[in-house]
């Protein structure tokens, strides 16, 4: 589960003070760095009017925003620009008696939905009685990723993020899946942003069946190659036919494989592009190639069986 750190600081901090307290950003694998930042946190959150002064700020000041500039959400709140690799933010978290839960699902604020984490950050519970978690850990390196890959998650308990408690979650280690709070409840993050992070997946799991229930992270590059793909732009599936064979993301060439399987003209001309991804040498794009083969042969087997009925009626 994350790190628990022990949280004794008993001062508080400005958010501009904890802006240039964190300017140079944290190193997960450098345990000085990270309780500096750490601590950064924990001051902030021993500030209990900063945020709600904000928010009133930004409530007064609504009107002069325009939608490219704002950075507020229904749920989360950034707090800082970009400095040292990291920034700042809130999560507001509601309890299932809300009204916006009711209204928008336990989905909508993650609720109910296991996944680990494609980057490590720093928590702090700032209100309330805190969302709960169920943790559980991975071995992520043995993990190719493809949907219903089986997964040892390794449950260790279950807890809640109550005011006061700090904790690091680490990369492709810590899993959570989170329960509403008993009443509203706010945390506060130091966000890091490594580089290539996106390139790296994010999980989402069946617990039910320790199983990957797929990727969460889907990148704009992704979505860019299959569009251009789709309009028919011959350079761009020439660089499919090209990132299908030799990207050294998975996830971008199984992107790949979709895009031109989405141009084929004919069952047998998909089944076949199917079967050059499944010899392509990357563990998560066989197996995914693997069940998209097994069901165009389902498919296939139902047709002839009808088609087959259909006669002998006659």
């Amino acid at each position: 589960m994350p790190r628990i750190i022990a949280n004794h600081e008993n001062r508080s901090a400005s958010l501009a003070e904890t802006v240039e307290a964190i300017a140079d950003g944290f190193d997960p694998q450098d345990d000085s760095s990270t309780m500096q930042a750490a601590t950064a946190l924990a001051r902030l959150a021993n500030n209990r009017t900063f945020l709600g002064d904000l928010l009133i700020d930004h409530l007064r000041e609504r009107y002069r925003d325009t939608f490219e500039d704002s950075a507020y959400g229904p749920q989360v709140i950034v707090l800082s620009p970009m400095v040292g690799g990291c920034f700042l933010r809130a999560n507001i978290w509601p309890s299932e008696d809300e009204s916006c839960f009711r209204s928008s699902g336990a989905g909508s604020f993650v609720y109910g939905v296991p996944h680990d984490h494609n980057f490590d950050f720093l928590t702090a519970g700032y209100f309330g009685p805190g969302y709960r978690s169920d943790y559980y850990e991975i071995d992520y390196p043995s993990i190719a990723g493809f949907t219903g890959e089986r997964v040892a998650l390794r449950f260790i308990e279950r807890s809640a993020l109550h005011e006061g408690r700090l904790m690091h979650y680490r990369a492709h280690v810590d899993v959570h899946a989170q329960l509403p709070p008993e009443a509203t409840s706010v945390s506060l993050n130091i966000m890091r942003v490594g580089a290539g992070q996106d390139w790296f997946d994010q999980y989402g799991f069946d617990l039910e069946r320790s199983e990957v229930s797929g990727v969460l992270n889907p990148s704009a590059s992704e979505t860019f190659l299959r569009c251009a793909v789709a309009l028919g732009d011959a350079d761009a599936l020439d660089l499919a036919e090209d990132f299908g064979r030799h990207h050294p993301s998975g996830r971008m060439r199984l992107a790949c494989f979709e895009a031109r399987a989405g141009l084929a003209s004919s069952a047998a001309e998909r089944d076949a592009l199917w079967r050059e991804a499944e010899l392509a040498g990357n563990v998560m794009l066989a197996r995914e190639a693997q069940v998209r083969r097994a069901g165009f042969s389902r498919r296939a087997s139902r047709t002839a069986r009808s088609r087959g009925a259909g006669r002998s009626q006659r």
